[in-house]
């Protein structure tokens, strides 16, 4: 992978607030919209998501998740150079009160202000997803297989 290729994967990860969660549902595809964060060397990802929603029912049979992290559609004619990254990983509960539970909430209130309401439901909790690999398309006819330590790599940029 190029550098600029590595730098807009970083620029992805970094800017975007909002991914797409796959989980599985009855046997089938589940995806679902959820706000995230992530560590500084993109080796975990965490959601902060009501253990009412579907997803994370899902989560909670099955560990096996997908994150896809896409740039914004700034209206191009052609919306497959948009860049985006499919992430494969598993997903765990992290209960309230853990250590390092209070640094997470502090890196999710800066990253979501107004979400501090959610933090006084007793539903809602954190969900780690460490990464396991994944497809990063850096544009049309730019797509690499990627790894954890291609995600540690990139997280320099």
């Amino acid at each position: 992978m190029d550098a600029q290729s590595e730098k807009l994967l970083a620029q992805i990860i970094r800017s975007t607030r909002i991914a797409s969660l796959g989980t599985l549902r009855d046997e089938a595809p589940l995806i679902s919209l959820v706000p995230f964060v992530f560590a500084e060397d993109f080796s975990m990802f965490y959601i902060f998501v009501s253990r009412l929603a579907q997803h994370t029912v899902d989560m909670q049979k099955d560990k096996h998740v997908s994150l896809m992290i896409a740039e914004a559609d700034d209206g191009r004619d052609d919306p497959h150079t948009l860049a985006r990254v499919s992430i494969r990983g598993s997903a765990e509960s992290i209960p309230n009160g853990v250590p390092g539970y209070t640094p997470l909430k502090n890196l999710y209130l800066e990253r979501f202000p107004e979400s501090g309401q959610l933090f006084k439901l007793d539903d809602f909790n954190f969900w780690s997803i460490r990464p396991r690999g994944g497809r990063y398309v850096a544009g049309f006819s730019r797509a690499y297989n990627i790894t954890v330590e291609t995600l540690q790599d990139v997280s320099g940029r």
